[in-house]
């Protein structure tokens, strides 16, 4: 039987510049939701330059507080690998931090421009949950943020498709593809917020937001239990205490 092998990290290289799966699959999911939110913020009276403006700010910014918050949680090894710090190819930025960082500055673009803040994120949820779940495959090619070991049977008997199951064999050891199952979560809580949030009524403002903090936040704090890459303060998961601080 014909066995597929691991999918390599590096998409292609450039001469000396190596272009990482990681870092198109993430690009990828931030166009996509910035295109969607533009579209989407015109119908509701927010003009597109100010998206784009917004966007331009908020992506490098919330990528720097996602790296952030990995590097203080695991920061004895980057006093240790200091300049491991700016190697976010190779995976370790923590979406929390990202939405951390993005909704400061969206707070502080909405003040700004007299954006109503809770509309802007209304518009900007769903699509940034997108971006979510497209991001975590990013995870995947990477062979990260996993869950514990399991058969293959295991796997099997979830009907994945041959290259995720070969994906989650790690040196010779078979994983819980937890990536799958937060991707999959997010995924469908794209689908509900936009049927709910599109039936007029159903949603006053503000609410889709809140409904994204607890969707979000529910399935990452079971998922983040599975894992085995958590970050922890003390003996205490910190993203589950982050998700409870969502709900």
């Amino acid at each position: 039987m014909f066995k597929l092998l691991a999918i390599d990290p590096i998409a292609f290289e450039l001469g000396p510049i190596s272009v990482a799966w990681y870092g198109i699959i993430i690009v990828t999911g931030m166009i996509l939701a910035i295109h969607l939110t533009t579209n989407e913020a015109v119908k509701r009276g927010i003009s597109e330059d100010f998206i784009i403006d917004t966007a331009f700010w908020t992506l490098p910014i919330g990528i720097i507080g996602a790296r952030l918050y990995y590097v203080i949680f695991e920061l004895e090894y980057y006093l240790d690998n200091p300049m491991k710090i700016f190697a976010i190819w190779e995976g370790g930025i923590a979406i929390y931090g990202g939405i951390i960082a993005g909704f400061l500055t969206f707070y502080y673009r909405s003040q700004k421009d007299n954006v109503p803040i809770l509309l802007l994120t209304d518009v900007v949820v769903p699509y940034l949950l997108l971006a979510q779940s497209i991001g975590r495959w990013g995870n995947f090619i990477n062979q990260e943020a996993h869950g514990a070991e399991v058969s293959r049977q295991f796997l099997e008997n979830l009907m994945l498709p041959e290259f995720i199951i070969e994906q989650m064999n790690i040196g010779g050891a078979y994983y819980h593809p937890t990536f799958l199952y937060e991707s999959l979560w997010s995924l469908i809580g794209v689908i509900v917020i936009l049927l709910i949030r599109n039936r007029k009524h159903l949603l006053l403002r503000a609410e889709a937001t809140a409904l994204y903090l607890i969707w979000y936040g529910l399935g990452r704090f079971f998922i983040e239990g599975m894992r085995t890459d958590s970050l922890y303060i003390g003996s205490l998961r910190v993203s589950q205490i982050v998700s409870i601080l969502f709900i």
